[in-house]
C-alpha cells in the first residue's frame, strides 16, 4: 500500500469537526462485527453515513453499519464509529485508520476497538468477551511505513504498552460489577479476507495468541503512536480452523454475536461512561 496521505486525514477531519460543531469527545470507540448494539444506550447526537466522508467510504462487510455517531453517553461525549473498514477492502490506509487519527484530531483520550474473532485457545469458546492483552501483527504489514510525518507520531513508536494496564483493569472492574465473565489474551490480526488454515492456527498457536482476527492492529498501531490510551475487546464468534469441526462462514460470526449482544452492549457502554468524561464536562 501507498504511505498515508496525512493531508487528507487532516482535511477530512478538519470538515468532521466543524460539521460536529467543534465536539471535545473525551473517548472514542470502534464497534466492530456485532457491537454495533453498544450505541443503543447513549442519545445520538449527531449521525454522518460513511459514505459522506470522503476518506472512509461505505462499509462493504455484513454487520457493519457504516456510521460515525457524536453519542452522549450520560456522562460525557464519545465519538463511535459503527462499523469499520478493513485493509482487505481497501487501496489505502487511510479509510482503516482513520478513526484513530479523527478520535486524536478532536482530543480524545481513550480509544476503545472491537473485533469479531476466532478462538485459538482451547478454553475459549463462542459467545466469550475477551480483553485484548497484546496483539501480534501477521498482516504483513503496517500502517506506519514510508516517509515520517510528525503528525502521525514518531518515526519509532513505543508499543510495549499499546493497550493501556489501566484500561484493561477498567474493564475487568466493568465486568465484575454486571457478573459479565470476561478473558484476557493475545489477539492475532491477520489480513483476510479468507480465514485462516488449519496450520496457521497450530503456527499462531504456538506463537502465543489466542484469537485470531482481520482487524483492530493496525487502528491500535496509529491510535498508540498519536499518543492514545488504547483498549481492545474481541467476541469469540468461532473455534478457529482445526480447532471446532464446521466450516467457517460470516453468517455464523454475525449469529454468535446476536446471541452476546446484550453482554457486549452493557461492557462497552458501561466503560465508557466510566472512563469518559469530557474535558468541557469536567470544568
Amino acid at each position: 500500500m501507498k504511505p498515508i496521505d496525512s493531508d487528507a486525514l487532516q482535511s477530512s477531519a478538519d470538515a468532521l469537526r466543524e460539521q460536529l460543531g467543534n465536539p471535545t469527545p473525551s473517548t472514542a470507540a470502534i464497534l466492530g462485527s456485532g457491537w454495533g448494539a453498544a450505541i443503543d444506550d447513549w442519545t445520538l447526537l449527531q449521525t454522518v453515513p460513511y459514505d459522506r466522508i470522503p476518506v472512509l467510504g461505505p462499509a462493504a462487510v455484513k454487520g457493519h453499519a457504516g456510521a460515525l455517531h457524536l453519542a452522549d453517553t450520560g456522562n460525557g461525549t464519545c465519538l463511535v464509529f459503527q462499523g469499520r473498514r478493513h485493509r482487505y477492502g481497501c487501496s489505502s490506509w487511510e479509510p482503516v485508520i482513520f478513526p484513530a487519527f479523527l478520535a486524536h484530531a478532536l482530543g480524545a483520550e481513550t480509544l476503545l476497538i472491537t473485533n469479531a474473532a476466532g478462538g485459538i485457545r482451547a478454553n475459549l469458546k463462542p459467545g466469550d468477551l475477551m480483553v485484548i492483552d497484546d496483539h501480534i501483527n501477521a498482516m504483513g504489514t503496517n500502517p506506519l511505513p514510508g516517509p515520517h510525518r510528525p503528525e502521525l507520531g514518531p518515526r519509532f513508536p513505543d508499543l510495549t504498552r499499546l493497550y493501556t494496564p489501566e484500561l484493561r483493569t477498567q474493564l475487568d472492574a466493568v465486568a465484575t460489577e454486571r457478573g459479565i465473565a470476561l478473558a484476557h489474551g493475545i489477539y492475532v490480526a491477520v489480513s483476510g479476507p479468507s480465514y485462516e488454515t488449519p496450520a496457521e492456527v497450530r503456527a499462531y498457536a504456538s506463537m502465543g495468541a489466542d484469537a485470531v482476527g482481520m482487524s483492530t492492529v493496525p487502528e491500535a498501531i496509529m491510535a498508540s503512536a498519536l499518543g492514545l490510551k488504547v483498549a481492545g475487546l474481541s467476541c469469540i464468534t468461532n473455534r478457529a480452523a482445526a480447532i471446532g469441526n464446521e466450516a467457517l462462514s460470516h453468517d455464523e460470526v454475525i449469529a454468535v454475536t446476536r446471541v452476546a449482544t446484550p453482554s457486549m452492549r452493557q461492557l462497552v457502554s458501561a466503560f465508557i461512561g466510566r472512563v469518559g468524561v469530557s474535558p468541557a464536562d469536567s470544568e
